[in-house]
């Protein structure tokens, strides 16, 4: 009776360890690898690292860098070349892989990810470095390296959402499978680095909005722009809820043409159900990241929204 008792104690126990390890490993693959403190600073907030610190200056493998934030490759091992400048420099990027931004000061010329808009670095031209005269200045920590030979990870898919209270969407994006980061930020306005209070009071033309990192294998843009216009009232204009404003108007900021196309469709099937729809659907500009009290704000208190609720309208 003993030896029964121990056996199926045990049992339990295995059982609830598997239970654990299972709900963790589910966990795992739901949210992407956490940006750090210096990693968010340099590639959300545009910051810089420190000359000849960075991982890369000096690094001569062959091989690919692509961006640390979502795999897209950038540069090859080909195109790096040693300026003595303190960080890594190229004079050529893949095709299509980086965008360049000129500086407000009208001075420089910042360069960000093509695929998510991470920070990269500046750009500078007639230096005579090579023969391209180009050299992509880059901080390592933009970047993670793949060598050449091993197979590059399939990049992730960014998709930016206005619906109201950015603390409001970005929790029902975060629990939904496929999404590996999310970050609440400004976006639509025509001043630089605005401020939460700057578009409280209206002053800058900015709505509260949600730039969402997503594995294309998991789930796709049409699902995600679905859970949009179910978890907010998309006939309301610059409003949600409680909430008054331009800010919190309903908004979806494509990034390419297929975005656009599955955003109005979706709006005609709405439409079509008798609802009226505001939501305006413009292209993506740039998304300036909020402070950080804001992010994961919900997730941060222990509560749930108290704009936003889920309603099936699909």
């Amino acid at each position: 009776m003993k030896y029964r008792f121990i056996v199926a104690v045990l049992t339990a126990i295995t059982l609830l360890l598997l239970g654990i390890a299972t709900t963790l490993s589910g966990q795992d693959t739901m949210k992407y690898k956490k940006l750090t403190p210096e990693e968010e600073r340099v590639i959300l907030r545009k910051g810089t690292e420190r000359p000849f610190s960075g991982k890369y200056y000096s690094h001569n493998e062959k091989g690919t860098y692509i961006c640390r934030r979502c795999y897209a490759p950038l540069y090859t091992s080909e195109n790096k070349f040693d300026s003595h400048c303190g960080w890594p420099s190229f004079d050529d990027e893949i095709p299509g892989a980086v965008k360049r931004i000129e500086d407000a000061d009208g001075v420089r010329t910042e360069i960000i990810c093509g695929n998510c808009g991470a920070h990269l670095g500046h750009v500078f031209l007639g230096e005579g470095f090579t023969e391209k005269n180009t050299r992509h200045c880059v901080n390592s920590i933009s970047m993670d390296f793949v060598p050449a030979g091993e197979a590059l990870k399939k990049p992730l898919e960014r998709a930016i959402f206005a619906g109201g209270c950015f603390w409001g969407v970005e929790y029902y994006f975060n629990k939904l499978d496929g999404v590996k980061e999310t970050t609440v930020g400004y976006i639509g306005g025509d001043v630089s680095n605005p401020t939460y209070k700057e578009v409280c009071n209206k002053k800058t033309g900015h709505a509260e909005a949600v730039e969402i990192l997503f594995d294309p294998e998991k789930t796709d843009y049409e699902t995600l722009a679905k859970l949009f216009f179910e978890i907010h009232d998309p006939t309301q204009i610059n409003r949600q809820g409680p909430d008054i404003g331009s800010q919190y108007r309903s908004e979806i900021f494509y990034v390419n043409d297929r975005q656009r196309k599955i955003a109005e469709k979706l709006i005609d099937v709405l439409k079509e159900k008798g609802y009226k729809i505001a939501t305006r659907v413009t292209p993506a500009g740039t998304f300036w990241v909020a402070e950080d009290y804001h992010q994961d704000y919900y997730d941060q208190k222990g509560a749930e929204p108290y704009c936003h609720l889920r309603t099936e309208r699909f």
